[in-house]
């Protein structure tokens, strides 16, 4: 396991350009697989979740070019089916969830997707349910191999449109089932689809293919199903609107005066008006943020009848759960108390404790709320060691590592690595004193 050695109480300055979106790449490189003309990606962050799903999909048979920093091609004309039912396979899905996602346009277009119960962050139930009933609502058959745990479906005969009313509102579910659709026989209607900017950004990209979606944006998608074979097409992927929320949280909490770059401000929803809720100043220039140095801290908002402060997150356009854990770290110091209400996953949470070791005061009430009393900078995060457990987790404990008294060491940042493009080179560049050591 890789290891973060971080110098902590160095103030950042300067500008940062936000990597592209992890959740959307995932998405976007599975729906490589329903055409075989050539497709160009750009934007593609080079990080160990999607770099993973690149070697699946060249394991499958795609053709793949990198043309430069970020920008492939993708050509599908040649696939290797029997790669499918390999034990490399098994190994190389079930170590990364975005796998789940190559079985909508595998079954679209050859009549048949399988895949490992795929692994990815440890922070409570993922069920697959939404995923596998959609396809079935579309004609698919289901079956499951308890014993290798391997999931599959089959459409020998093709798939055919239907309605739907999902259960919840599953954004990697609402892609699967849509990516199937599009070549389905007749008409789709998904209700209580998720509408992320992710699932808005692959609607677009396969009305540019030829599909037929409308709705887009909307909790009910119409999908026409298209009998010809989709086309190729160019597409950039969006700024990681999730790590424009950690650099948001880190600004603030190293006191620091940070421009982000180019964020696509119509695409991140409430997440300024969140941080603001803290007290964090957030400046729109042109399609930049600008956070200035808080030099006299952040004070929590209360709500209009004086209560404490409640921030939880909920499907687009709410609150993504993927920020949760940056605004409980930054509240850390903020002043006043808040309370995070984590209603999406039950463990998510389970990292504060090393923030209380660190010296943060919270309350853990449950497994999914948490109650934080902001120090004001009044006294200082102490250095500690601790171990990423996932993605978010990781980024947050690296922010509190960021901002405490003395040196850090965080293990496992290979978490890190997954959500975050070469963050501690990009962190040095800003005046962070942080090393990687093997």
């Amino acid at each position: 396991m890789g290891t973060f050695q971080i110098e902590g109480g160095q103030q950042l300055s300067g500008e940062i350009q936000p990597q592209g979106a992890k959740n959307e790449a995932l998405q976007i490189l599975c729906a490589v697989l329903l055409t075989s003309e050539e497709v160009v990606i750009n934007n593609i962050p080079d990080i160990l979740d999607v770099n993973k799903l690149i070697q699946l999909l060249e394991n499958l048979g795609v053709k793949i070019k990198k043309l430069g920093k970020g920008s492939y091609s993708f050509k599908s004309d040649d696939l290797d089916l029997d790669y499918l039912s390999s034990d490399q396979f098994k190994k190389d899905g079930s170590g990364l969830r975005g796998s789940i996602m190559i079985v909508g346009p595998l079954l679209a277009r050859f009549g048949k997707g399988f895949v490992p119960k795929p692994g990815g962050d440890k922070i409570g139930r993922r069920r697959l349910d939404t995923h596998f009933e959609g396809f079935i609502k579309l004609g698919a058959k289901f079956r499951y191999n308890k014993e290798e745990r391997f999931y599959g479906v089959e459409a020998p005969n093709g798939l055919k449109g239907s309605y739907m009313l999902l259960e919840e509102a599953s954004v990697t579910g609402t892609a699967n089932i849509v990516m199937a659709a599009v070549l389905a026989k007749g008409t789709t209607t998904i209700y209580n689809a998720a509408c992320e900017p992710y699932l808005q950004q692959l609607c677009n990209m396969l009305n540019s293919m030829g599909a037929k979606i409308s709705g887009v944006g909307s909790n009910l998608l119409i999908i026409e199903g298209v009998e010809d074979s989709l086309t190729g097409c160019e597409h950039r992927i969006l700024p990681d609107m999730v790590e424009i929320g950690s650099w948001i949280g880190m600004a603030a909490m190293t006191k620091s005066e940070l421009t982000i770059k180019n964020v696509n401000w119509v695409m991140l929803g409430i997440i300024p008006t969140t941080f603001r809720k803290l007290g964090i100043t957030i400046e729109r220039k042109g399609d930049d943020i600008f956070i200035p140095a808080h030099t006299n801290g952040y004070e929590v908002q209360s709500f209009i009848d004086g209560s404490i402060m409640n921030i939880s997150d909920a499907p687009w356009p709410g609150f993504t759960p993927d920020l949760l854990s940056i605004v409980l770290v930054v509240a850390t110091q903020a002043r006043g108390s808040v309370l995070i209400h984590q209603k999406m996953f039950e463990s998510r949470l389970f990292f504060v404790d090393k923030l209380i070791d660190m010296g943060a005061k919270i309350i853990l009430c449950d497994p999914h709320r948490a109650t934080v009393i902001g120090h004001d900078f009044q006294s200082q995060l102490k250095a500690t060691t601790m171990t990423s457990p996932d993605i978010r987790a990781g980024i947050s404990l690296l922010i509190a590592a960021l901002s405490a008294k003395g040196t850090s060491t965080i293990h496992n940042i290979e978490q890190i690595d997954r959500g975050y493009e070469n963050i501690d080179e990009r962190l040095k560049a800003l005046g962070a004193k942080i090393e990687r050591i093997a």
